[in-house]
């Protein structure tokens, strides 16, 4: 994985990001995945290094 700096702050952050804008309750929105269905997804992100991660969230 590569990292770079974010802005000045000194803080180094992975070059990918994993969006998180599709987790959540399916009950609230249908095509959101449960917990049980993204842990694996974000443990591999997690184990291949990824430290950024995208905060967006949709509202219905």
């Amino acid at each position: 994985m590569r990292y770079v700096r974010l802005g000045s702050s000194g803080i180094r952050v992975s070059r990918i990001a994993l969006g998180m804008m599709s987790y959540g309750n399916p009950a609230s929105v249908p095509w959101y995945l449960d917990e049980e269905a993204a842990e694996p997804i974000v443990r591999h992100a997690v184990d291949a290094g990824v430290t950024a991660r995208s905060g967006t969230s949709a509202r219905p």
